[in-house]
């Protein structure tokens, strides 16, 4: 049986090497877990409050050791791995915070004059199969909801974070969950569909590629579970000739290159009107190309390199095929170096529709940048894309802005900011990026039994 190992992107070098899980683990990790939740559905909230709670502080407080984790182990530079905990105690603040209001039960007036009450009740064990991409906040905008409502948590995470993986469990046990409410599974693909057979697992949630999405939901739904996916993007970024193109500029270089564009909803097609075209790519590229290579330790470092090096691989290919079909390299565009996670943020104009960089997800720092006659044109190539994440339109008209923003197909719309999740918002996507949401009331309503009960 092969090994799972952390490997430094930035380094090629391994860090730890872990044996997966066996088959009777697999079994008996399982059967804790709907162990658990027979007591843990019926723990008051408060309680499951104060020890949500509790993982938010000791997120706090070893910041600095799980920030560094996530830089060793996929290369993002320091700075944001200590945003992205931050963000994860935030999460479980506010559901700490909310959770009670979002389950209690609603009370309905029916036309017959009698009463009714809706609950909201725990599922039992739900399944997480989570990216390397924000290997803490992907888990907790899952787990802090989900254990929230009375379940209990399986993770499978990414193969090439199992560092962090295990940290998140030590981050439950050590705020004093009780055991098996929450545990992490090192296992393979093969092993995480063979999950969904099991009558302990009740649902699962699945952030990754349409090809895990497509395989997941299909065992799912094999066996009449719940599913929630959330997959790729490729965002557009509007910008209207009436936009502030200075700020329009400096926040498309943040949406692109943020996690190395190594994002769902990275903004990756930049669709500007002709009026304004030329001076928005001018500051477009000339902002990205004073940005920074370094070590991803190094404080000063704005950006390092990609998760693994097929990834690297695989992002290049896409980039050449669209040159070799006529798109125009603006920045960058290079090749890495083989076997290498580095990467040069590139700039792409006058992309043809057939090539890949007009229809797939580039998933890392590659920008496509289109011209439009007019904001119509703009939303018909906003469009244009098998996915529906999310999008930004920068425009100062915010009555134009409201009304452009509906037209867009997809599950958020951020006027004059850059795409971002939050733990008030709800979050999710529509086509080829998924289905269900996160985040907000919705997302803690996902994983639960909503029960009718009517009062005779």
């Amino acid at each position: 049986m092969s090994k799972i190992q952390s490997i430094n992107p930035w380094t090629g070098k391994v860090v730890k090497e872990y044996n997966p899980l066996t088959e009777e683990e697999i079994t008996a990790k399982t059967q804790r877990a709907a162990t658990a939740f027979e007591s843990w559905k019926t723990t008051p909230i408060s309680e499951r409050a104060a020890l949500m709670k509790k993982a938010g502080e000791v997120l706090r407080k070893n910041k600095e050791e799980y920030a560094r984790l996530i830089t060793v182990e996929m290369g993002k530079i320091i700075r944001e791995s200590r945003a992205e905990i931050e963000k994860c105690a935030s999460v479980c603040d506010y559901y700490a915070e909310n959770a009670a209001q979002f389950l209690s039960p609603e009370e309905i007036s029916l036309t017959d004059g009698k009463k009714a009450k809706v609950l909201h009740q725990p599922l039992g064990v739900v399944l997480a199969v989570m990216p390397w991409n924000f290997p803490f906040w992907q888990v907790f905008r899952f787990a802090a909801p989900t254990l929230m409502a009375g379940n209990t948590g399986i993770l499978k995470h990414a193969s090439n974070v199992p560092q962090c993986s295990l940290a998140i469990e030590s981050v439950f046990r050590d705020a004093g969950f009780p055991e098996g409410v929450f545990q992490s599974f090192l296992i393979d693909s093969k092993a995480t569909l063979a999950l969904l057979e099991q009558d302990e697992v009740k649902a699962v949630s699945l952030t990754g590629s349409e090809k895990a999405g497509a395989a997941v939901a299909a065992a799912a739904g094999k066996n009449i579970k719940k599913s929630l996916l959330e997959l790729g993007g490729s965002d557009p970024f509007i910008v209207l000739a009436d936009a502030d193109i200075e700020k329009a500029a400096e926040t498309a270089v943040k949406g692109r290159m943020i996690n190395f564009g190594q994002s769902c909803i990275a903004a990756k097609r930049f669709i500007v009107e002709e009026a304004v075209f030329e001076y928005f790519l001018a500051l477009f590229k000339e902002k990205m190309n004073v940005l920074k290579m370094a070590d991803p330790l190094d404080e000063s470092s704005d950006y390092a390199c990609m998760a693994r090096p097929d990834l690297a691989a695989e992002l290049y290919s896409q980039v050449k095929k669209s040159v070799d079909m006529g798109a125009k390299v603006l920045l960058g565009g290079h090749p890495p170096e083989e076997g290498s996670a580095g990467f040069v943020p590139t700039i792409l104009t006058d992309i043809p529709t057939d090539s890949p960089a007009f229809s797939e997800e580039l998933f890392g720092p590659v920008a496509t940048v289109f011209k439009v006659k007019n904001a119509q044109e703009a939303i018909q190539l906003a469009n244009a894309t098998e996915f529906g994440l999310g999008a930004s339109l920068w425009t100062e008209d915010l009555e134009k802005g409201e009304t452009l923003a509906a037209q867009i197909d997809s599950g958020a719309v951020f006027l004059n900011a850059m795409v971002a999740s939050q733990p008030g918002l709800p979050f999710g996507g529509i086509k080829k990026s998924g289905f269900g949401r996160e985040l907000g009331r919705e997302g803690i309503l996902e994983f639960v039994n909503t029960k009718s009960v009517y009062l005779g």
